[in-house]
């Protein structure tokens, strides 16, 4: 996509998302992860239409260590909401080539027999290399998933540990995902990811691995109650499933249905929500800051001409950076 989008094309694609069509939807999607300046502005006006559709739908966070079976399970999980009348959209973030930024994934097929369902929308995405697994531009995408009526929103993270706080700050409930025999209970008992999670599931708790996984469960069971929970009043609880034959997924989801009960009793739903728009602007603007920063026609040339003196001992990181800032400054004077 690299032609400026005609007024009417935008207005079929508006037109699409609230008539819930899907290709309509993948395609405002593509318009969305666009890096191209021309796409920006239609993307803003793509959103700012749909945003009185928005909101209304339950945001779910999934991490869990390499294997753990994220993708199994939220194909169960999806199945599951679907035939409780749920209309279910999956974001699920691929790790990207550092050289070429393509999702190395992206040609996988997963969640088979989930994608075949029409009240199911599913989104590989590549991470371009963003903090915690999260493609730059996942948040935009749940706002256009929501608008075309999807009423859960499933993000599935690349699980690389400590950067999943920032699919934590755009979810109502973050799932941490673990296995056993596999140094997982250790993981799960590092503070970072603990104190994130809104419940942990012990996956493949099924034929010789069961008795590791109920073990695992003990374990993990016994660590969580050294943490606070995320809001006041919840316990985390500590579950088994096996995403293979489907034990275990009803309960996950009755766990998610009462934590979304108590956030929204509490009046905390609407501030939370408030709280992670809030937080997304500030991302934003730091963002937009350091690529202006470091364009070439602006700042570019002196980045690297301190980045030599780094490099030959003429001047320390923090001295640079105070240059760097000081430049800044007097550019924005100028202009």
């Amino acid at each position: 996509m690299t032609q400026i989008l005609k007024t009417s094309a935008l207005k079929d694609y508006i037109l699409g998302i609230k008539n819930r069509d899907r290709i309509a939807l993948a395609r405002a999607i593509t318009l969305i992860e666009s890096n191209s300046p021309v796409h920006f502005e239609q993307a803003q006006e793509l959103l700012k239409q749909v945003l009185p559709q928005t909101g209304k739908s339950i945001r779910v966070g999934i991490s869990g260590v390499p294997g753990a079976g994220k993708s199994t399970l939220i194909e169960k999980l999806g199945l599951h909401l679907i035939r409780l009348g749920h209309r279910v959209a999956v974001l699920a973030i691929d790790p990207s080539s550092s050289k070429s930024g393509g999702s190395i994934l992206g040609d996988k097929t997963r969640m088979e027999q989930l994608s075949r369902s029409e009240n199911a929308f599913i989104r590989p995405s590549p991470s371009s290399g963003t903090l915690g697994g999260v493609a730059r531009k996942t948040r935009e995408t749940i706002l256009l998933c929501e608008a075309a009526g999807f009423d859960i929103i499933l993000v599935e993270t690349m699980g690389v540990g400590q950067g999943e706080i920032e699919v934590r700050s755009m979810v109502d409930f973050f799932l941490l995902l673990q296995i056993a025999r596999a140094g997982d209970e250790l993981q799960g008992i590092k503070k970072g990811i603990m104190e994130m999670a809104d419940a942990i599931v012990i996956n493949k708790a099924d034929g010789k691995n069961k008795n590791a996984a109920i073990a695992a469960k003990r374990e993990l069971g016994l660590a969580i109650h050294y943490l606070a929970p995320s809001i006041p009043g919840w316990e985390i609880p500590v579950l088994t499933c096996s995403a293979i034959s489907g034990e275990g997924i009803p309960e996950i989801w009755e766990k998610v249905v009462s934590f979304m009960e108590l956030l929204k009793s509490n009046q905390l739903f609407e501030k939370r929500r408030i709280e992670q728009d809030k937080s997304w602007m500030h991302k934003l603007i730091k963002e937009h800051i350091n690529s202006f920063i470091f364009k070439k026609d602006f700042l570019g040339a002196e980045v690297e001409n301190l980045e030599n003196k780094i490099i030959n001992g003429k001047v320390t990181p923090t001295k640079a950076a105070q240059n760097i800032l000081d430049l800044f400054r007097s550019k924005l004077k100028q202009t």
